[in-house]
């Protein structure tokens, strides 16, 4: 049994990803779009759970209990692990569990009186299988008293890392130092944070809701016309941006494609920005300030250093990928009015619902388990 934190603010997709999808240009949809991409990861974890098991593919810190054990049944010493891998000797030695990345306690209950004793099992009494592999699924009693085994009737209380997969790929780096309760981050790279993305800071794990600019420190060092065509911008200094951000001039929104030297070759009016001319000596922004919810997924929210160094979760690609094309499909369908047909006539798309179905059954059958 788990006390599974809702995940509001764990999104295996984001709306950048979504919007970059399927074209979309502006903030018009992205209050349709966060939903969407909220309601569908959602829709994922309670698929799997239907199916045998509660799974996140970003981790949650929390408490699970399980039990009460079954009782002990002298007499069939004669089963073999390979029969039935949660006995041995007729006791219980092996305990499936949800899927499980780290412990970080585990106490039992043995007299049923609803209390955990104090003393938590030690690391040597037990192991996490599958040895060579994550998420661990079984913790089998290695040394528990004199019968290697977990005490009949109790009841299991773990603490720990949950979830499917815990990996993550570097994002930057905090340009401020933060306290326990601030939630405007400064980053140093935009290009790697988008608005649904988890972020994890020392040990505390961070959701982006949103993002919105912040100087980058340099100016623009000559004049940009009106013109999709004129995509070299000079700055005062071209190290003061990474590849890939998104810049803004005045009110225009750029992405940054190159980077050489001093001068920029960018993308012009991104995002339903509008093309203008721009004066040498104006500041340019990025969108480095993260708007975020502190302390999510079971972790508490601290104090961080400046230059702290920032990754986010990456769940798997086939999830990332459903998530995606579910917030997609909803989005299209609703402006259709579920007919399926986007835009009439001969240029009209048809939205497949049937490939999501699909997709759907591949995931259940790659995560899904049956609880034994």
């Amino acid at each position: 049994m788990s006390n599974q934190v809702s995940n509001a603010t764990r999104w295996y997709s984001t709306r950048e990803a979504v919007k970059a999808a399927v074209g979309l240009k502006g903030a018009d949809y992205n209050s349709q779009i966060d939903s969407q991409i909220e309601a569908a990861s959602e829709d994922v974890e309670r698929l799997l759970a239907s199916r045998g098991t509660p799974v996140s593919f970003i981790p949650i810190t929390e408490t699970h209990i399980y039990g009460p054990i079954p009782q002990n049944r002298p007499g069939r010493s004669d089963w073999a692990e390979s029969e039935n891998p949660w006995r041995y000797g007729g006791l219980t030695r092996n305990l499936q569990v949800d899927d499980l990345l780290a412990v970080t306690t585990i106490k039992i209950d043995e007299d049923q009186d609803g209390t955990f004793d104090e003393s938590a099992i030690a690391t040597t009494e037990y192991e996490l299988l599958p040895r060579n592999s994550e998420p661990k699924r079984t913790i089998s009693m290695t040394d528990y008293g004199t019968t290697y085994a977990w005490p009949a009737r109790s009841r299991v209380q773990i603490v720990g890392r949950w979830g499917y997969s815990d990996d993550t790929k570097a994002a930057g780096a905090l340009a401020e130092a933060l306290d326990t309760s601030e939630t405007g981050v400064d980053v140093t790279d935009a290009s790697l944070i988008d608005v649904g993305d988890t972020i994890l800071v020392d040990s505390e794990q961070m959701f982006v809701s949103e993002r919105s600019t912040l100087t980058t420190g340099t100016t623009l060092n000559d004049t940009l016309t009106a013109d999709e065509n004129d995509v070299t911008v000079t700055l005062a200094s071209g190290s003061a941006v990474k590849q890939g951000e998104l810049i803004l001039l005045d009110s225009e929104q750029m992405l940054v494609v190159a980077i050489s030297g001093n001068n920029l070759t960018v993308k012009r009016g991104v995002d339903g920005s509008v093309l203008a001319a721009h004066s040498t000596g104006i500041t340019v922004y990025a969108l480095r300030t993260l708007t975020v919810v502190r302390g999510v997924n079971g972790t508490t929210a601290a104090s961080h250093d400046t230059a702290a160094p920032i990754v986010k979760y990456v769940p798997p690609s086939d999830i990332q990928e459903y998530v995606t094309a579910t917030a997609i499909a909803h989005i299209k369908q609703m402006e259709s009015g579920w007919t399926g047909q986007i835009s009439g006539g001969e240029g009209g798309v048809e939205v497949r619902m049937v490939d999501l179905f699909y997709l759907k059954r591949s995931i259940v059958e790659k995560y899904g388990r049956v609880t034994l």
